[in-house]
């Protein structure tokens, strides 16, 4: 019983740790440039810039419960957690570089169509993670409400300041 619970909270640390990693490097590279939010003209509904840090923190956790549950489920349906999980890393990919994209690169037009690949990414997820656990699957739920909220803003962003 001890080995199971080390290794389950073993199994939940490694699940947050990575995606948490994934955006504070995310954050680390594009920091230089995160200030053009505050520089161009935002649409409508547009929150302010301390807001995103303090909810992509949330998601990254709850991304990593997520994950950990259906890792830790993957024996009920391989092949759906396995699917699953590789939509949920590209995912990952396609959120890293996001940034990078907006950020740096100021590619608003294509950062939104990148957006929009990374929320079928997500929806993907969702879809493959409910055949191994509903909780799994709703837990990335709010990931892709955020990211659907953040094309709004980023083709607003684009339309905006072009």
């Amino acid at each position: 019983m001890k080995n199971k619970t080390k290794n389950n909270i073993k199994l939940f640390a490694i699940s947050i740790a990575i995606p948490v990693i994934v955006g504070l490097l995310s954050a680390f590279i594009t920091m230089d440039n995160m200030g053009i939010y505050n520089e161009v003209q935002t649409p409508p509904l547009s929150p302010p810039s301390i807001l995103f840090p303090i909810v992509w923190t949330i998601l990254y956790v709850l991304m990593g419960i997520s994950c950990a549950i259906v890792c830790k489920n993957r024996e009920k349906d391989r092949k759906n957690a396995d699917t699953g999980i590789a939509a949920y890393a590209a995912s990952l990919a396609f959120n890293f570089v996001w940034s990078i994209l907006f950020f740096n690169m100021r590619l608003f037009l294509f950062s939104f169509i990148w957006l929009c690949v990374l929320l079928l990414l997500i929806i993907l997820t969702i879809i493959y993670y409910k055949r191994v656990s509903p909780l799994a699957a709703y837990l990335q739920i709010p990931y892709a409400v955020w990211v659907a909220f953040a094309g709004y803003l980023n083709i607003g962003i684009w339309f905006l300041n072009r």
